[in-house]
């Protein structure tokens, strides 16, 4: 029997053992296309190179954010022990600067106000508890001490009256509550946020200028002038990022401030009428203290968990 490459050779085609071998090994990947007679071309070599780029593309913009990042944080560093320790300038706005100091007060005061009356709340929610208990052992003796029945009896609608007043109390106290906490917390917070963000604004806007005025200070040659303009580039969108957001700050507080007062003339006229309303022994009129304010008490029971969510 003929050997296969003597029977191609006859017929005036001529490959070499090896490249058959080849051939048959790259026939199994499907990236590969062969063709007996010329060089192996990888199809799939465009896209190979397509995703190497790909990743080179990523790995040097990823670079050029951390020396962005690392020289950013190098300016603002240096910007900073500069004016700690008196040898840098900063720019200061005397009447912002002193609306944010009142602004961080008032919040270390209006902290004060939520955890005492979160105290409060506590404190009060126990003693309506225990005028709970009170009232229905009052309730049970009366029954058991037929001498004593009556004592007993009117003690126990006093223990369970003062516990339906004390609960609506309750109601009133905890919407004070959860106001001030939004007030603080959240409004307030948010403004402190900005403010913030004003913050390290302004220290990247006087580095950068303080970077602009070193290179101003120096010598004019080529290689300079071409730096004191990429300078004077990043020291202009500094000052843009710092005035829009020293704007912003300044709009922040003053609407922060009308907010503040609308609220808590709401709520400080709600915890007087409600107090007012307990101790004078006025049920009436602590009822109508909630029905003004909308504040809806939770029927009893109602923070109890279903049977199912028992099981």
């Amino acid at each position: 029997m003929t050997p296969p490459d003597l029977r191609m050779k006859s017929r005036g085609v001529s490959i070499a053992p090896s490249q058959i071998a080849a051939c048959r090994i790259a026939s199994q990947s499907d990236d590969i296309l062969c063709v007996p007679g010329s060089n192996m071309d990888y199809v799939g070599s465009n896209s190979s190179m397509a995703a190497e780029e790909a990743t080179r593309g990523v790995a040097v913009e990823k670079f050029d954010i951390m020396k962005k990042w690392g020289l950013n944080t190098y300016k603002c560093t240096k910007q900073m022990i500069s004016e700690r320790f008196g040898r840098g300038s900063r720019t200061v706005d005397l009447e912002l600067e002193a609306q944010i100091e009142v602004l961080r007060e008032t919040k270390r005061k209006y902290e004060n106000v939520l955890r005492l009356a979160r105290a409060l709340t506590n404190h009060f929610y126990s003693m309506v508890q225990t005028q709970h208990a009170l009232g229905d052992t009052f309730a049970d003796l009366s029954q058991k001490s037929p001498e004593l029945r009556d004592e007993f009896g009117y003690n126990a609608e006093t223990q369970k009256l003062l516990c339906k007043n004390g609960e609506t109390l309750l109601g009133a106290i905890n919407f004070f509550v959860s106001s001030i906490n939004t007030l603080v917390n959240k409004t307030m917070e948010d403004t402190l946020m900005t403010i913030k963000m004003y913050e390290n604004a302004r220290l990247e806007f006087d580095a950068y200028r303080a970077d602009l005025e070193e290179l101003n200070m120096g010598p004019r040659d080529a290689v300079t002038m071409a730096r004191i303009e990429a300078a004077q580039q990043q020291y202009q969108i500094h000052k843009d990022k710092y005035e829009r957001l020293r704007s912003d700050v300044t709009i922040k507080i003053k609407f922060l401030e009308e907010n503040k007062v609308k609220v808590m003339h709401k709520q400080l006229l709600l915890f007087h009428n409600a107090i007012s309303a307990y101790f004078a022994g006025n049920q009436q009129q602590l009822e109508q203290t909630l029905k003004q304010f909308n504040i809806k008490l939770k029927p009893p029971g109602a923070d109890k968990p279903s049977w199912l969510e028992e099981q």
